[in-house]
This record gives structure tokens, sequence and C-alpha cells, in this order.
């Protein structure tokens, strides 16, 4: 019975809309020839920051095991 309810509700709202409820995204959005480079830039940061992270944390605790090393001997 709710199903019935909510279809003669909104299937007329539905029927109203018409082509000025359409958002025109290039109104918004400036795309140049610079917009590809930025995006690439943007997600080179995020695929090398591992690496950068990955090369600090095995210098930190190559350092830290060579320290152990020659304390011990």
């Amino acid at each position: 019975m709710i199903k019935k309810i909510t279809w003669a509700f909104f299937l007329p709202l539905l029927m109203l809309t018409n082509a000025t409820y359409a958002i025109d995204s290039y109104r918004y959005l400036h795309v140049s020839i610079e917009t590809p480079w930025r995006i690439f830039l943007f997600l080179l940061i995020g695929i090398l920051a591992p690496f950068v992270v990955m090369v600090w944390l095995y210098w930190r605790h190559a350092r830290r095991d060579r320290d152990d090393d020659s304390a011990d001997s």
C-alpha cells in the first residue's frame, strides 16, 4: 500500500520535469588544455607518496639497526 502511495505522489512530479532542471556542467567547470596535466600531477603525488614513505621508513630502520649493531660490538 505504501508503494502505491509513493508512486502516486512521485509519478506526477516526474512527469512535470523538463529540461530547465538540467545542470550545465560547463558553466561551473572550466576545462582548458592545462587541466589534464594538473590532474596527472595531482595523481602522480598520490602514487609516489607511498614510495617516498617506504624509502624513509627503510632508511630509518636501517640506520637504527646499524646503530644497534655497532653498540653490540
